[in-house]
């Protein structure tokens, strides 16, 4: 039977309040192990189902070493082009839309619940 993390966490904590501390590197190469898993696995997956041969990514998570590895690895084999920006090119934008959504709340500048996201929208 497979267990959360969180819920494996929670059981080796209690047996021993500085697990986390200990076994910091090696729960964080778990998550980031299961995550690519995951990413790969969609990627593959969206990849076959389209015939897609041309893969790109961008964004914070293209400057996971890891994810590259990966990923280029699954593109040798299925013989796809992968795109990799520069380390350089591949910045989050979290700060910035965290700066943003703080200017926000200090002029208590909101939207109710009910909005919802139009992906199309023309600016």
């Amino acid at each position: 039977m497979k267990t959360s993390f969180l819920y494996f966490l929670q059981k080796e904590v209690a047996k021993n309040k500085d697990f986390v501390s200990e076994n910091l590197n090696d729960l964080c190469a778990s998550i980031q192990h299961s995550i690519v898993r995951v990413l790969i696995a969609k990627i593959r997956k969206a990849a076959e189902q389209t015939g897609i041969t041309s893969i790109a990514i961008a964004g914070g998570v293209s400057a996971n070493s890891y994810l590259i590895d990966q990923l280029e690895e699954l593109g040798r084999k299925k013989r796809w082009k992968v795109f990799i920006p520069k380390k350089e090119y591949t910045t989050d934008n979290a700060a910035m839309i965290g700066i943003t959504a703080y200017y926000k709340y200090l002029e208590n500048d909101f939207v109710g619940l009910d909005i919802k996201p139009d992906p199309r929208l023309k600016v």
